[in-house]
């Protein structure tokens, strides 16, 4: 049986950027040996459970997993337009700094900082200067080409 659009599927994934630094992955032993581990404390590493075509994951994975079979095991190489997206400098925004200190409610801010906004959207800190704060809205992958190892357990 080959996998279809609305199949659900268990898979085993290690996630990689170009330079082949792992940047996620389900199995706990490739968490383990590349430190990941303490990047997300108590994450439990399992198969991942996907409904093929209901873009629950990037697109350019959605597509990959369509054809392939229980105990298929392939590299797929995602492009950033199906995957994340080009990273965009309107996607970087610039605060007043006492704006962003009233928001944070005193908090100190300093580079590298995560953020969330009300409406759950995550930017990081990346310039601190005396008058003005700006936060970069992209996301962490957005811009990279990304390649998955995936294995396919099961297809329901």
């Amino acid at each position: 049986m080959t996998i279809a659009d609305g199949d659900t599927v268990a898979l085993e994934y290690v996630g990689r950027l170009d330079d082949g630094t792992v940047f996620d992955t389900s199995r706990q032993d490739v968490a383990a040996d590349e430190g990941l581990l303490d990047e997300q404390p108590g994450r439990e590493y399992s198969p991942l459970e996907v409904e093929v075509g209901a873009g629950k994951v990037i697109e350019g994975l959605d597509e990959a997993l369509v054809g392939m079979a229980a105990g298929d095991r392939e590299v797929v190489t995602i492009p950033p337009e199906k995957g994340y997206g080009a990273r965009s400098e309107d996607r970087v925004v610039t605060y007043e700094r006492d704006q962003l200190d009233e928001m944070l409610q005193g908090a100190s801010v300093e580079e590298g900082m995560q953020l969330q906004t009300e409406q759950g959207l995550p930017g990081e800190v990346v310039d601190v200067g005396e008058d003005v704060v700006k936060v970069d809205f992209n996301h962490r992958l957005a811009g990279e080409t990304l390649e998955f190892d995936v294995e396919i357990v099961s297809i329901d």
